[in-house]
């Protein structure tokens, strides 16, 4: 059954048309990707699905009792609440379902056993253990952890935590509430490949129906199941994962454009027709009756035509392509025994690599392991702990940074280009506008007042065209569409200068890396080829790597009788198992008592109890089951 249909949705803006016609259906387990360029009312449709924003046309119809929750990127209003305070305050629904299940089991033993009661009682009971029983708190506190946060963070106040937290934190909110429709605008950003992994296997085990905007190819396709696309204000549904609609895309526009030939051709014929026998009498009639038959084919083929200009219309991407590069010499860097600390934390220790010259290296860890703080000590930019570098002959390298600290700021945006690439004015204003800054007014605006992507895109923009042959990139993706990431990638795969490249874009790190440095541990692991190859190689070294196996007893008893042979202690999985039986056994014979009488509230409480402890018990024999089979 659809959790919610969207009928001809309507739109506007301050009067302007922002979509129309926009329908579709969500069924629970569904995963729907929401596509479009940027303006096109993405999360506008997401705000409008969660009740936050009006619509002007069209209809909702949503499953009943169902719940939504959606996560975008505005930071949280309330600033003096803890995290954990805030992250529950997702669920009050689950809190009032725990009082009216009280107050139902009160009313039970006061001896109200009406249908109506009963109905209520189990539904509020199913709709809590859907949520995971009465220990739902757990599950809400465990998304925290997945998505990066430690214990001691959960008591701290929303005000102390960082804007990316915060986000974070806005993400655990809407997960922790167990929601029937979840709406989630931009949900990778922020988060390190662990976390983002964490939330990919999240999303595939909620029951619940999801619809999501990302810009993380490869995340949308471990994720989705559908695609919704919203472009020039109209919206096309396709029952598949995002690359699956791509080419299905571009298969419809070419058999648009194929229609919209074959009707042009169909109307060059009759006007043929038209023009010869028009003026004959015993043609005339026929006459007409093509020219009727041209006007409807010339309706044809306007809508034959808008469908291909809707179905090949592509956003505004950044336009990459980089200089070609002085040559360097064979090595372009190498590192012994490199140790990095701040402070007195170890990040680490004896890291040992070289790069050679036309090598495309990515470099990848959890976010806090050192990655930035590497390449801003191969750069000189700060000292090292201990180790030696050497930066290869006739290097020249362009470093890219997350807070894109190399721009110059003291003056507008033309006048950074020119002062940091030497182009003149001309090529300046053509650079510009391959990266959307198109118009008087974006190239004169003042760096110092640029946004967050609009820096993102200028600091590009110089690296682009510092003639670099080796380019240090720090997650060059932040703040750039799909599109123009993968513009980014064809021009960084075409790149014949060295590369090293830190991203979270696991699409890029696999198109782009011919090898792979992984912080693991304070230590520098090398892995031949991308993402996907390094993970099958992370796994065949655990599989390779035996259990530890504990220390076998030193101490030997003094006495020279031989000992009577003891009865193998019973491991985890053995003691878990058996408490399952105890459990299963205890939660039968309380279901037996509810059988005969339901107004006993202690026997319903006991029930809920061990039901819950039981479900506990499983999901642990299933983990430590998982453990005895890897």
């Amino acid at each position: 059954m659809a959790v919610v249909i969207a009928s001809n949705i309507r739109k506007e803006i301050s009067g302007n048309l922002l979509f129309d016609g926009v329908s579709f259906s969500v069924e629970r387990r569904d995963r729907v990707a929401l596509s479009g360029p940027n303006g096109a009312g993405k999360t506008t449709l997401l705000r409008i699905l969660a009740g936050e924003t009006e619509k002007h046309g069209g209809e909702l119809a949503f499953e009943k009792g169902t719940r939504v929750a959606l996560h975008d990127q505005r930071p949280p209003v309330e600033r003096d609440v803890t995290l954990r305070e805030y992250v529950l305050s997702g669920a009050r629904d689950l809190v009032r379902l725990e009082d009216e299940l009280t107050e139902l089991e009160q009313a039970m033993a006061r001896g109200i056993h009406d249908q109506a009661t009963m109905n209520r009682y189990a539904e509020a009971q199913a709709r809590l253990e859907h949520a995971g029983g009465y220990g739902w708190r757990d599950h809400a506190t465990s998304v925290v952890r997945g998505l990066g946060f430690t214990d001691e963070s959960l008591d701290r106040p929303l005000r102390t935590f960082s804007g990316g937290e915060l986000t974070r934190a806005s993400l655990a909110r809407a997960l922790g509430g167990d929601p029937d429709l979840l709406l989630l605008d931009e949900p990778t950003n922020h988060l390190d490949v662990a976390s983002l992994e964490w939330l990919e296997r999240e999303l595939q085990s909620l029951d619940a129906a999801v619809i999501l905007v990302a810009h993380d190819r490869w995340f949308l396709e471990a994720v989705t199941t559908a695609t919704m696309e919203v472009v020039a204000g109209r919206g096309t549904f396709f029952p598949g994962p995002w690359h699956a609609w791509r080419r299905e895309k571009a298969a419809r526009a070419l058999h648009a454009q194929k229609e919209t030939q074959r009707i042009a051709g169909d109307i060059e014929r009759l006007e043929r027709f038209v023009e010869r026998f028009r003026a004959k009498k015993d043609k005339a009639k026929q006459a007409q009756a093509k020219v009727t038959q041209i006007q409807r084919l010339e309706s044809e083929r306007k809508q034959a035509a808008d469908e291909v200009a809707l179905l090949s219309r592509r956003t505004r991407t950044l336009g990459f392509e980089f200089l070609k590069p002085a040559r360097s010499g064979r090595t372009v860097l190498e590192v012994e025994g490199l140790d990095l600390r701040i402070g007195e934390r170890e990040l680490l220790r004896g890291a040992s690599f070289a790069l050679e010259r036309g090598e495309h290296v990515a470099l990848v860890g959890p976010n806090g392991s050192g990655k930035t703080t590497l390449l801003e000590t191969l750069l000189g930019r700060r000292d090292a702990a201990k180790g030696k570098i050497q930066i290869g002959h006739g290097v020249v390298p362009a470093y890219f940074s997350q807070q894109e600290a190399e721009l110059d700021t003291r003056g507008t945006v033309l006048q950074c280009v020119q002062s940091m690439t030497n182009l003149a004015r001309p090529d300046a204003m053509s650079l510009l506008g391959r990266f959307l800054f198109s118009g008087w007014d974006e190239v004169e605006k003042p760096v110092s007042v640029l946004s967050g992507g609009e820096r993102r895109r200028l600091a590009l923009a110089v690296t682009v065209a510092s003639g670099a042959n080796f380019l240090v990139l720090d997650e060059p993706t932040n703040h750039l569409d799909l599109e123009s990431r993968e513009a980014l990638e064809a021009a960084l795969d075409a790149f014949p200068g060295t590369l090293l490249l830190v991203s979270h874009d696991r699409a890029l790190l696999d198109g782009i890396a011919e090898r792979t440095l992984a912080i693991e541990d304070r230590e520098l692991h090398a892995y031949d080829g991308g993402w996907a190859e390094m993970l099958r190689r992370r796994e065949e070294r655990a599989a390779r790597t035996p259990t530890p196996q504990p220390a076998a007893k030193q101490e030997r008893q003094p006495k020279t009788k031989p000992q009577r042979a003891t009865k193998p202690r019973p491991t985890e999985l053995q003691r878990v198992e058996a408490e399952i039986a105890t459990r299963e056994a205890e939660v039968a014979e309380l279901e037996a008592k509810l059988a005969e009488d339901w107004s006993n509230v202690d026997v319903l409480a006991a029930h809920t109890r061990s039901r819950d402890a039981l479900q506990a018990l499983l999901e642990r024999w299933e983990a430590l089951f998982e453990e005895a089979q890897a």
